[in-house]
């Protein structure tokens, strides 16, 4: 993809784009959700799409998840491909039965003779006064489930890529898109073009420290390894991308050149994706290690109303910035 053809668009846009650019190639993938269709979406991800595609493609539902996914999961045993949209993230308990008792095992109960090639999109994260029902990141709910791919991008561009990813996989997929980062904006190519799910990405390189970040916290850690460049400490940070399988391959080997590795995740600590990826490197890399892994995660507390609050419950550059000094001593 040359220069030339990259655009500045924010990550709602993209996801727009992606979403136009899979139904106008597939007939069989279609939307369904609460508010997706004339609306255009909570956050505006559909807009323009139920005009241009009509409502058969376009559904919109009443306030029932667990009917969203049912019909999803029932449809996609048919040879549809639909894009499911669950509002808040949280409101994924309305629907884990369906999740993980039927999408995520459905290609093993039947031998492969049915799939379930679902994509559900949902907001998460925290940050904006929104409190508990309306700011967790639930990714640790779902880490447990063998069948199911969780997506996780923190750049526009890669929202595009891994969402047209994720609708021509096969498997049913978790697409987590968090809400602090809906307005940011990037270059994003233009056309149709897919980026590698359980493929993370270096996005700084460095040869002191490894931060291994998912969706927010990625752009938490790039802004704690540019305040810690002027100390003289040199960070890596990895976007994950792909929470559900993770990548080894690329955090290991980046752990092994730096002796020393950070996981940030917005989520609480207990049980989460920092303690998943924290034991991973600590049994696979517990001789190149030079100090113990450390996890910048969410405190283990629901996520108050409060913006004073929910400032210290949730990680951020400075928790980055303390955690990466810890392992420098």
């Amino acid at each position: 993809m040359t220069q030339a053809a990259l655009r500045t668009r924010t990550f709602v846009q993209a996801l727009n784009e992606a979403l136009d650019l899979a139904m106008e190639r597939d007939p069989n993938v279609y939307l369904i959700g609460e508010d997706i269709g004339e609306m255009g979406g909570d956050f505006g991800v559909t807009r323009g799409l139920w005009a241009k595609y009509g409502e058969a493609r376009v559904r919109d539902t009443p306030l029932s998840e667990a009917a969203i996914i049912g019909t999803a999961v029932g449809s996609s045993m048919l040879g549809f491909r639909p894009v499911a949209e669950i509002m808040f993230a949280d409101f994924l308990g309305e629907c884990y039965d369906q999740i993980v008792n039927n999408a995520a095992k459905m290609h093993y109960m039947f031998d492969g003779q049915f799939k379930a090639p679902i994509v559900i999109r949902t907001a998460c994260g925290g940050g904006f006064g929104g409190g508990p029902h309306h700011s967790q990141s639930v990714e640790g709910w779902f880490l447990n489930v063998p069948g199911i791919v969780i997506v996780a991008p923190s750049t526009p561009a890669d929202a595009k890529g891994l969402l047209l990813a994720s609708i021509e996989n096969d498997n049913p997929v978790l697409f987590l898109e968090h809400k602090a980062l809906y307005r940011i904006k990037g270059e994003v190519p233009e056309g149709y073009y897919t980026t590698p799910l359980r493929q993370a990405a270096v996005v700084r390189e460095g040869e002191d420290v490894t931060v291994v970040a998912t969706m927010k916290m990625v752009h938490e850690a790039l802004a704690a390894a540019a305040e810690l460049e002027a100390e003289g400490i040199s960070v890596e940070v990895i976007d994950l991308r792909t929470i559900r399988p993770y990548d080894e391959e690329t955090i290991l080997a980046s752990v092994r050149k730096t002796g020393r590795a950070v996981v940030a995740n917005e989520a609480p600590k207990i049980g989460g994706l920092a303690s998943e990826l924290s034991a991973l490197i600590s049994e696979t890399c517990f001789y190149d290690l030079k100090a113990p892994v450390v996890r910048v995660a969410g405190r283990d507390a629901p996520i108050p109303f409060s913006l004073v609050l929910e400032k210290y419950i949730l990680p951020d550059k400075e928790k980055v910035i303390e955690g990466i000094r810890k392992v420098m001593e």
